[in-house]
């Protein structure tokens, strides 16, 4: 089946992220509001029916988002009360996946019929290289962001247009376009709107003089913040980075 709401084995069983839960039902509340009224209204108990987890993002200052790992079960208790045809359409699903890993459970090893032995066997390989390829996929994608969020240095606009394979020249008109930055005596500025969320900081560069004296010159450059901004905006433009492209597309054509 493809995968219509991600679905992770863990030790504790099967378990899905709540977010991707509530964005398939098309609840018309917002996530957090959904999620808590939930638990609290059907009396979910946190470390048998959910799990918190905290999260890093480049929002509100890169300050932990809480998201919730629920328990298959209280995923299809979820569906069914949403009554309606998502709610529905989700529950089947994780119905069917839990048939299918109950399906896949028996190892090879343990089928005495030497056919269906080979058949199993031959699938678990292909279960393998699937498994493989996907971490592969998914890999650089999680670097790229590490990348980010790890990173304490400043950047200048060229260094980061040269992860989308783009000119600096572009990538300032982009923010330009989005009326995110101007210019001023060779300078590129934020707009006020933006200005006081740390994604960029000013430096000063000396430079000779013709007549022999030093001059400075004002550079904008990129906070790790300022970088992640960048990045949630051309991704909206569907300009992706260089090295989650390979990602993407393995996605699309699944």
């Amino acid at each position: 089946m493809n995968d219509l709401i991600a679905i992770t084995q863990t030790d504790a069983g099967l378990t899905v992220d709540a977010r991707d839960l509530h964005a398939f039902l098309e609840v018309g509340r917002d996530f957090t509001s959904w999620i808590k009224g939930r638990i609290e209204k059907y009396e979910f108990e946190e470390k048998t029916d959910y799990e918190v987890v905290f999260t890093h993002s480049g929002e509100n200052g890169g300050r932990p988002k809480r998201e919730y790992s629920i328990t298959i079960e209280m995923a299809k208790e979820l569906c069914m009360v949403e009554n309606n045809e998502k709610g529905r359409e989700a529950r089947r699903y994780f119905i069917a996946c839990e048939k299918r890993l109950r399906s896949l459970s028996t190892p090879s090893y343990m089928i005495e019929d030497p056919i269906a032995r080979a058949q199993r066997w031959i699938q678990e390989q292909q279960e393998k290289l699937i498994m493989q390829q996907r971490i592969a996929e998914y890999e650089p994608k999680v670097t790229y962001y590490d990348a980010i969020l790890q990173s304490t240095d400043l950047l200048n606009v060229g260094q980061i247009a040269k992860d989308y394979g783009l000119s600096a020249k572009k990538l300032n008109q982009i923010l330009k376009d989005e009326k995110i930055q101007y210019k001023v005596n060779n300078q590129w500025l934020l707009y006020q709107n933006h200005a006081e969320k740390g994604y960029t900081k000013s430096t000063t560069q000396t430079y000779p003089k013709g007549d022999g004296s030093q001059g400075t010159a004002l550079h904008t450059k990129w906070t790790q913040k300022g970088r992640l901004f960048i990045h949630q905006l051309l991704e909206k433009r569907g300009i992706t980075a260089l090295v989650d492209r390979g990602y993407k597309y393995a996605v699309e054509a699944n």
